[in-house]
């Protein structure tokens, strides 16, 4: 150990000559800053012992680590000419290695986040991370290359992460490159894989010949009397200077620096200097660090930068059998409801958000109908808890917007790149609607290199700070998750323009299109009170098929049909049959409209007396599709399932002949199968239906029209089908949106369903009478 008296090593002293040129002082100068004699500085620059306390403010006046000047104490072993240590290194590093094994268990070996109530072992939930040797920010890529396949015209959700670059595990990563920052989001799990590394360290299991030594930077910075990194590592692992010295000198050590982000900013400078110093005088051994994807400012030269990955749904599968082990919600059962809803299951890929996850889906075994309010727990936990729970101070010109500010800004950014398609957007273009938010805000420095200089800050720090928008490529952004894309996108609707007529008006405007669906779902959940917007979504349906009177009349008889059925389910569920019924023509299909709205309906039992008009249909459509090919391509294909068809055909008219009320139509109906032919002999059922097929299918037709007013031959055309489409994919995000637990009036919502799917005369009808 070191005495009360310090002296400077030959290496020290030119060191100390050094630092007195670059900053243009001399001894005599030197003695008077710090207010002492000429004496102990001459002592000290000839490598005499001075007082320890003298001899500290010396290198921190010439911004050098005095433990890395100071000369060994005379008892400490010598270094002979060849650089070899006479001492046993083994023994020194295991001897190290038990002293700092306690330590390193308390410190990496548990981990609570969030709302946990208590810590959980670290290797009961830790799931393997996979390592981005190539920076995705970094990417020389161009918007229309981020894309890839994605069309607007055939939109389905796609993965804003959706990550190409090989991965490579971690662990793997760390043996590849004995320098290495680990670049990630907010969340990534940066901070836990550090941590799995010490413990895999102690434990033997990874670099057992190494002794890990994991640092919290921010803690570092910040201790007292600011000490240098070997004297803080000293005192942290309870070892000699000695000890731990010559494990450093020797290569023996797994440096674990931790959150170069977390850092305030007064400290940057300093605790840079000493991490470049500290790695370049102890070069030998393995050093891994982690910092946020976009705080790092600084170049370690000899680093290599690396990139946490997303989690795949391997990784998802694994972190979730671990959390729910032993538990009363069974993983299947999580995995499975993640799996039906796919803009949860985005932020699933974030560790940090799979955690909030599995805490809300442990309290009550589900998720919550009403996504913002998830969502919403979410963003607080980027947005506030996560850096105030670590007492993380971030920097000045973005701590002034209130987390409302902040909320506002993105709501802004959301709407304006979601109305024009723009998943992906430019640097410019982002930094452009930030300098126009933040001009208008009290105090706000209104010149323009200023404000541009500002906005270039500002959106780095959402990038860094949070992780809610990201760089996907150099100078290209976009929003972490495209579930947060909408749900900023919603809350411009409802939160910053506070629900305003024409602010709804803009968003049921794009009620027919698919990418908007999720956004509606989202605003109709985040309204204290979704009436009008309801009504309004009502309002805008019903006029999509207004101007064609062919598909005013098919919803007519869509009424007129769902009369004659007399049940206890709600009109507008057998409305909703009867249209979905047409839609499909295959009664095998999910009936998703009808059953939205709470009717479980049991379409054998109630709705049997249809059937024969959805077997002739379906009938009419094979024998359309059969006679459209060549007899020569399709005719070993057909010979058997027309022997199946047949049977099946036989099959259920007899079933709906036991069922059938009306005595003449159970008569035509016994006339009809009795034409059908044997299916014994399957090469005569064959050729009966290849000569009979289409016209019995018609007088099957002809007979339901009659007496069942069902199989009327629409003859829509495309543009006709398409819009009864959206129509109908309309209708279905309206009962959605009915059931989303959202906050809606008895009376609006016994009004949408009294007039779903009415023609819209009958609509107004029934206005006026109200």
């Amino acid at each position: 150990m070191f005495g009360r008296s310090l002296s400077c090593s030959p290496e020290g002293i030119q060191k100390a000559k050094k630092a007195l040129i670059r900053y243009s002082l001399t001894q005599k100068a030197l003695a008077e800053d710090l207010e002492v004699t000429r004496q102990p500085i001459g002592k000290f620059f000839r490598g005499k012992a001075v007082d320890r306390n003298l001899f500290v403010q010396i290198c921190d006046r010439l911004d050098l680590e005095w433990e890395e000047v100071v000369a060994e104490p005379a008892s400490e072993p010598e270094v002979n000419q060849d650089n070899s240590i006479d001492i046993d290194i083994d023994a020194i590093v295991q001897e190290v290695r038990e002293k700092i094994k306690p330590r390193i268990q308390e410190l990496c070996g548990t981990m609570r986040v969030l709302d946990m109530t208590q810590p959980i072992k670290l290797n009961d939930i830790y799931t393997s991370l996979n390592i981005l040797e190539k920076i995705t920010g970094q990417q020389r890529l161009g918007i229309n290359e981020l894309l890839q396949e994605y069309t607007n015209e055939d939109f389905d959700r796609f993965t804003l992460a959706r990550i190409t670059i090989k991965r490579v595990p971690g662990l793997e990563a760390v043996d590849k490159y004995s320098k290495l920052m680990i670049l990630g989001k907010p969340g990534a799990g940066k901070t836990t894989f550090l941590k799995y590394l010490a413990i895999q360290c102690i434990g033997g299991e990874f670099q057992a010949e190494r002794v890990p030594i994991f640092i919290t930077l921010k803690n570092f910075a910040e201790a007292a009397n600011k000490p240098g990194l070997l004297q803080y590592i000293t005192e942290e692992t309870i070892n000699s200077i000695s000890s731990i010295r010559n494990v450093l000198t020797y290569g023996k050590t797994l440096v674990l620096l931790d959150g170069l982000d977390e850092v305030r900013e007064e400290d940057n400078k300093r605790v840079l200097k000493a991490i470049r110093e500290f790695s370049d005088n102890f070069p030998k051994n393995q050093f891994v660090m982690t910092c946020r994807i976009a705080a790092k400012e600084y170049t370690f030269e000899r680093f290599t930068e690396v990139e946490v990955a997303d989690f795949d749904d391997e990784q998802i599968l694994n972190f979730t059998n671990k959390w729910f082990k032993d538990k009363a919600v069974k993983p299947e059962t999580f995995i499975k409801r993640l799996e039906e809803n796919k803009p949860i299951k985005e932020l699933a890929a974030s560790p940090l958000l799979l955690t909030l996850l599995c805490l809300a889906f442990e309290e009550s075994g589900d998720f919550p109908a009403n996504r913002s309010e998830l969502y919403k727990e979410g963003l607080d936990a980027l947005l506030k808890k996560w850096d105030a729970k670590r007492g993380i101070q971030r920097d000045q010109i973005y701590k002034k917007l209130s987390v409302q500010r902040k909320e506002d800004l993105l709501s802004k950014i959301a709407l304006t790149t979601f109305e024009g398609s723009k998943y992906f957007f430019k640097q410019k273009v982002a930094e452009q609607y930030i300098t126009e938010y933040i001009r208008n805000l009290p105090g706000a420095n209104t010149d323009e290199e200023a404000l541009q200089l500002d906005s270039e800050q500002v959106l780095r720090s959402i990038e860094h700070h949070h992780g809610l928008v990201v760089a996907r490529a150099k100078r290209i952004y976009s929003f972490s998750h495209l579930t947060f894309h909408e749900y900023f996108t919603a809350r411009e609707f409802v939160v910053v323009r506070q629900s305003s007529e024409e602010a709804l008006q803009n968003l049921v405007s794009h009620i027919t299109e698919k990418r908007w669906r999720e956004v509606f779902l989202l605003a109709v959940g985040m309204s204290p009170s979704a009436d009008r917007l309801l009504l309004l979504i009502k309002e805008k349906i019903d006029f999509i098929l207004t101007d064609d009177p062919r598909l005013q009349q098919f919803l007519l008889w869509v009424r007129e049909k769902s009369l004659s059925v007399n049940f206890y389910y709600k009109p507008a569920a057998v409305r909703a049959f009867y249209l979905d019924l047409f839609r499909t023509i295959d009664l095998s299909s999910t009936i998703d409209l009808d059953l939205d709205l709470d009717l479980d309906l049991d379409l054998d039992r109630s709705l049997c007396f249809d059937f024969s008009y959805c077997l002739s249909q379906s009938l009419d459509r094979t024998f359309s599709v059969y006679f459209s090919q060549s007899l020569s391509q399709s005719l070993d294909r057909s010979l058997d399932r027309s022997l199946d068809r047949s049977f099946s055909i036989s099959l259920n008219l007899d079933q709906s002949l036991s069922l059938c009320l009306d005595p003449e139509l159970k008569n035509l109906l016994q006339k009809l199968q009795e034409q059908l032919p044997s299916t014994k002999d399957w090469q005569k059922s064959h050729k009966w239906w290849l000569a009979n097929g289409k016209t019995w299918c018609e007088e099957l037709r002809l007979v339901m029209i009659k007496y069942r007013n069902i199989g009327h031959d629409w003859q829509f055309s495309n543009e006709q089908k398409e819009l009864l489409q959206q129509y109908y994919d309309a209708n279905k995000l309206l009962v959605d949106c009915l059931n989303s637990d959202c906050y809606v009036s008895r009376e609006v919502r016994q009004q949408i369903e009294d007039t779903l799917l009415l023609p819209i005369a009958e609509i107004k009808q029934r206005q006026q009478q109200s």
